[in-house]
């Protein structure tokens, strides 16, 4: 299992336009990613739109992302990225 610990960097927090963003690279990534809020949060489907509203995150707060993907860490990453600088899109060069 990988996993990226992040801080939510949208102002808004990872609510309706970001978790658009958020579940829409995740269904990009190309391999199965978790989300849960906080160490003992229970673990959603990153692609999930209503799975990641249903976290409550907000700005400043720690989501975990996760996968059991071999190959997870690059997109793990990209995501991470995502999330902490609040982007309006996924960077194609992260």
């Amino acid at each position: 299992m990988v996993e990226r610990r992040v801080t939510v960097g949208w102002a808004e927090g990872l609510h309706a336009r970001p978790a658009s963003i958020f579940c829409r690279a995740a269904a990009a990534a190309g391999v199965p990613v978790t989300v849960k809020k906080g160490e003992d949060g229970t673990p959603v489907n990153a692609a999930s739109m209503l799975g990641v509203l249903g976290l409550g995150a907000e700005a400043g707060e720690e989501i975990v992302l996760a996968s059991e993907a071999v190959d997870a860490d690059g997109a793990l990453e990209r995501l991470a990225t995502l999330v902490s600088e609040g982007l309006d899109e996924l960077p194609e060069t992260v």
